[in-house]
């Protein structure tokens, strides 16, 4: 009886004495789904250099979300291509573009409501990555800081703050990310600082606890022939910090032995398991 009650007493003071992270849901890790945002023909691909490394050339692009799920919270990473593409071919310059499926629908098959979404993480403010960020008004919004002053300022073409209206206008929470950023404070899941692409374009890197790290490029690279060539896009914001964010992303890719997802290339996105499985 006594050693009952002795192993008892153990029992519980080594329970006392775990980390709380570790008695979290959230220890197993984090959780990642690829979602379906639309879909991308370049027909001038000489857009995504200012050195004229692709003239002649199209390409098509995949445009993909991300769900990550820690414990019970839910981060979203980019939005994607807005509902007015749905099943439509929608014609912008040099893109031509389509949507398949929105996001809410495809959280649906995973039981995930979009008042479910804790945060939405936007890697920079262009159209692509933003198109259904209104679906998520409960969320908070994560933003590059410098991206998020182009976009309160007034700054940029127009129309670009357009999915950001209801943050902007303080129906919502934002905040502003300068620099790095932990976003569910245990090292697992931050989006990290690439200026360059836009002022304050981030990227993402998922800790897994099965299998490597996931680096998610946001718009660093848009597909394979770039990491490379060094390619630059003719529209980036500053061609110096486009060319450093590349050597960091490459730099934490090898040491961390993490796996690069190319956002917008098919090949790198069908590295993660096909929706609705997800990799942990």
């Amino acid at each position: 009886m006594l050693k009952r009650i002795f192993g008892a007493a153990l029992g519980s003071l080594a329970l006392a004495l775990t980390p709380a992270a570790a008695q979290d849901t959230s220890a197993a890790g984090p959780e990642i789904w690829r979602l379906d945002c639309g879909e991308i023909l370049v027909t001038n691909l000489n857009v995504f250099s200012d050195s004229y490394l692709y003239e002649g050339r199209q390409k098509r692009l995949v445009d993909s979300c991300y769900l990550i799920r820690h414990g019970d919270r839910y981060l979203l990473w980019d939005t994607g291509l807005a509902p007015r593409m749905l099943g439509q071919t929608v014609e912008q310059g040099v893109f031509r573009m389509t949507l398949r499926e929105r996001i809410g629908p495809q959280l649906a098959r995973i039981n995930v409501r979009p008042e479910q979404i804790n945060f939405v993480g936007i890697s920079h403010f262009h159209f692509d990555h933003t198109g259904q960020l209104a679906d998520f008004p409960g969320a908070t919004l994560l933003i590059g800081a410098e991206d998020w002053e182009v976009l309160r300022s007034g700054q940029g073409p127009e129309g670009l703050a357009t999915p950001f209206r209801h943050w902007i206008d303080g129906g919502g929470t934002a905040e502003p990310v300068a620099r790095d950023h932990d976003v569910f404070g245990d090292g697992s899941v931050v989006m990290l600082d690439m200026p360059g692409h836009t002022p304050g374009h981030h990227a993402l890197l998922v800790r897994l606890r099965g299998r490597a790290p996931v680096l998610l490029s946001g718009d660093q690279f848009h597909f394979t022939e770039q990491v490379r060539n060094n390619g630059v896009p003719s529209f980036n914001t500053d061609r110096a910090d486009t060319l450093a964010s590349s050597d960091r992303l490459l730099s934490i890719a090898r040491s961390l032995n993490a796996e690069l997802i190319i956002q917008h290339e098919a090949n790198d996105v069908a590295r993660l398991p096909a929706f609705p499985e997800s990799a942990r």
